[in-house]
C-alpha cells in the first residue's frame, strides 16, 4: 500500500465546517438509487453498504427514500414514511454513526417519473402536468423489464398541501431514525423539479407561469422541513441545467438563481445556513456515456456553475462525472466546498483511502446498478488489502 501525503492547499481531504457537522475530508456519498430495499424495508444489506462506505468524519447522503406511497419510481427503493420503515433504518444509522461517519437521508418524491404498478391501486402518478414523459425515457417495472411512462395526473392546487405535508413527516421520521440530517431532492427531473422546469410546468394557477410561481412549492416544502427539524440539518439538491427525464427550463441560470436568491432569504430570516446546497453538473448523465457536457455549451455550463458557487450564501457541493482529479481542482480553484462521487463510490467502498493513496480504482459493472441481488455489485466490490 501506497504512503498517504498531504497536499498542499485546500483540497479532498482538507477538514470542513458544514453546518453544525465536522467533517474530516470533502468525499462525499452521493445519493444513487441501487433498488435494493426489498418491500421498501431497508435491511442488512442497506446496513453493510452504507458501513462499507463510511470513514470518521466522513459524510454520506442515502439513496432517494420514498415520502409517501405515491413516490417511488424505481422498484425495491427504501421508504420513509412507515413507522417498520424507520425502525429498520436505525441500523443502517447505527453501522454509519459506528464508524464515526455523518449521514443525511435524501427525501424523494419522483412524480410523473413513475408507472401505475408503482402507485396505490393502479393509480396514476402525480406531478404539475398531465404530460407524460416522452419515450425517449424508459422506467425500470419489478420484473426488471422496461416500460413506457404513463400520462400523469395534474396535482389540483388544493391538493399540493398534502405534498408539502408528505415532505415534513418524512424529514421527523427521519430525524426519529437517528439521520443527522436531509436532503430535499429538487433535481433530475423529478416532482420538485416538474414544478421549477418551463418545460414541464404548464400549470395556470399559483404554482405556474412565473418563475416566482415555479419555485413556490420547493420554498413550502423547504420552509415544512426547516421549521419541523431546523435549518441546520437540512440540504437542498437542484440541477438547473440537466434535462434528464425531458427536464427542460429556457433559463437555467436564471431557475439556477431564483431558487439561490430564495434559500439566501430563508437563511438570513432563520439567523442560520441550511446544511448545504447541492448542484449537479450539466455533464451528468443517467447512462454515463458522456462526460463531457452539452455539446458546444461547455462554457456556459462552467459559467452557470461558477456563478451559482459565487451566489449562494453557504456550502456548495457540486456532484456529476467528477473524478480525483476534478475534485482536487474543484476544491483548490474554490468552485465547491463538497464534491459528492456516486458511480466511483459504487464500485470502491473505500474510495476515500484510494483517493488519499491515489490508488487504482475498481471498475464498476452498469450491469448491477439496479438488479436486487443484496451482495453481487453491492457490497463485493474489493476493499484495497
Amino acid at each position: 500500500m501506497g504512503e498517504i501525503i498531504a497536499p498542499v492547499g485546500l483540497n479532498l481531504f482538507s477538514p470542513y465546517k458544514m453546518a453544525n457537522f465536522n467533517l474530516s475530508h470533502r468525499v462525499v456519498l452521493a445519493p444513487m438509487t441501487r433498488c435494493r430495499a426489498l418491500d421498501e424495508i431497508p435491511g442488512a444489506a442497506l446496513a453493510e453498504y452504507y458501513k462499507q462506505r463510511s470513514t470518521q468524519g466522513g459524510f454520506l447522503i442515502t439513496e432517494g427514500t420514498s415520502i409517501s406511497n405515491t413516490s417511488a419510481g424505481f422498484p425495491n427503493v427504501p421508504g420513509i414514511y412507515k413507522e417498520e420503515q424507520v425502525e429498520a433504518w436505525k441500523n443502517v444509522v447505527d453501522g454509519v454513526h459506528d464508524k464515526g461517519g455523518i449521514i443525511f437521508c435524501q427525501l424523494w418524491h419522483v412524480g410523473r417519473a413513475s408507472h401505475q404498478v408503482f402507485q396505490p391501486v393502479g393509480g396514476s402518478p402525480i406531478s404539475s402536468t398531465d404530460k407524460p414523459i416522452s419515450n425517449k425515457w424508459r422506467v425500470v417495472l419489478p420484473d426488471g423489464s422496461f416500460g413506457t411512462y404513463p400520462k400523469p395526473h395534474a396535482l389540483e392546487t388544493f391538493e399540493i398541501h398534502e405534498v408539502v405535508e408528505d415532505y415534513r413527516r418524512a424529514a421527523i421520521n427521519a430525524i426519529q431514525a437517528g439521520f443527522d440530517g436531509i436532503e430535499i431532492h429538487s433535481a433530475h427531473g423529478y416532482l420538485l423539479d416538474q414544478f421549477l422546469k418551463d418545460g414541464i410546468n404548464d400549470r395556470t394557477d399559483k404554482y405556474g407561469g412565473s418563475i416566482e410561481n415555479r419555485c413556490k412549492l420547493l420554498m413550502q416544502v423547504v420552509e415544512a422541513v426547516v421549521s419541523a427539524i431546523g435549518v441546520n440539518r437540512v440540504g437542498v439538491r437542484i440541477s438547473p441545467a440537466i434535462d434528464h427525464l425531458d427536464a427542460l427550463d429556457s433559463d437555467p441560470l436564471g431557475l439556477g438563481l431564483a431558487v439561490i436568491e430564495r434559500l439566501n432569504k430563508l437563511q438570513l430570516d432563520q439567523g442560520s445556513q441550511l446544511s448545504y446546497l447541492h448542484v449537479t453538473q450539466p455533464r451528468f448523465t443517467a447512462t454515463g456515456k458522456t462526460e463531457s457536457g452539452r455539446p458546444g455549451r461547455e462554457e456556459e455550463d462552467a459559467r452557470l456553475m461558477r456563478t451559482l458557487r459565487k451566489t449562494y450564501q453557504g456550502t456548495f457541493m457540486c456532484s456529476g462525472g467528477y473524478t480525483r482529479e476534478l475534485g482536487m481542482q474543484a476544491i483548490a480553484d474554490d468552485e465547491a466546498d463538497l464534491v459528492s462521487f456516486g458511480r466511483l463510490f459504487i464500485s470502491n467502498p473505500d474510495l476515500v483511502l484510494r483517493f488519499q493513496l491515489n490508488a487504482p480504482l475498481n471498475k464498476y459493472d452498469r450491469t448491477t446498478f439496479y438488479t436486487q441481488d443484496p451482495v453481487v455489485g453491492y457490497t463485493d466490490y474489493p476493499f484495497l488489502n
